[in-house]
């Protein structure tokens, strides 16, 4: 007869369930993960990565506003586009708006071209005749709307309130135009190249070896970069 012991049933040893193997914990961890890709997603596709005028630094951003307008810069060196910050620098935009709808850049030139600074056209004729201007304008300064690579801003003398139809565009980020900088009042930044920051570095680029001194004017380029027009477009 067989033992007690050995009548007994041998029991096969239950495997020990893993929490990831409980089907509750891997729909949650499923969850996560989908949450965790998503989240990643926005920050990539957000901007994250502009410099608070809503511009990356490639040319090929801007304030994103529907409804600024756009300015189209037709010169002898190629195409620049700037969009318009209305929704922020209302005043100064509508200056320079009406210059450039009255044809008034046609046939002006970029007067001082400084490599890594800035351009700066909008007021002489290739023969340095100045044009005559409407009444100047307050500054209006927006602290959203920064000096950064390709911002457009006016150029103005001492006087914080005397800029008229002379513009400049910045060849690299300049902080030191900014409210507090080389000038206590800062200079008025109203816009951003969108595209065409490769006409505004080719240009800059021709400071030193290809500008010189015209008509009591450092900074002038050799050959004179013609402002064809300015057209503006709204989005």
């Amino acid at each position: 007869m067989a033992s007690k012991k050995s009548q007994r049933k041998r029991a096969n040893p239950v495997k020990k369930q893993s929490v990831f193997e409980s089907k509750g914990v891997r729909i949650g961890i499923v969850i996560i993960f989908i949450a965790i890709v998503a989240i990643a997603a926005v920050y990539l596709f957000s901007g994250s990565g502009d410099d608070g005028n809503g511009f990356d630094g490639n040319g090929d951003g801007g304030n994103g506003v529907v409804g600024n307008p756009i300015a189209i810069i037709d010169t002898s060196m190629g195409t620049i586009k700037v969009e318009l910050y209305e929704d922020k620098v209302p005043n100064t935009c509508e200056n320079f708006i009406n210059y450039a709808n009255d044809g008034f850049y046609d046939g002006l030139v970029f007067h001082r071209v400084i490599d890594g600074f800035m351009i700066q056209g909008g007021g002489f004729y290739p023969n340095g005749t100045k044009k005559d201007t409407n009444d100047p304008i307050d500054l209006e300064i927006n602290e959203e709307v920064r000096h950064v690579d390709g911002a457009i801003a006016m150029a103005r003398t001492n006087d914080p309130n005397s800029a008229t139809s002379q513009f400049f565009i910045n060849d690299g980020p300049q902080p030191n135009l900014e409210p507090g900088g080389v000038d206590p009042n800062g200079y008025a930044a109203f816009g951003v190249v969108i595209d065409g920051m490769d006409v505004v570095r080719a240009i800059a680029l021709l400071d030193p070896e290809h500008t010189t001194t015209k008509y009591g004017m450092q900074n002038w380029p050799i050959d004179d970069v013609i402002i064809n027009s300015i057209t503006i477009e709204n989005q």
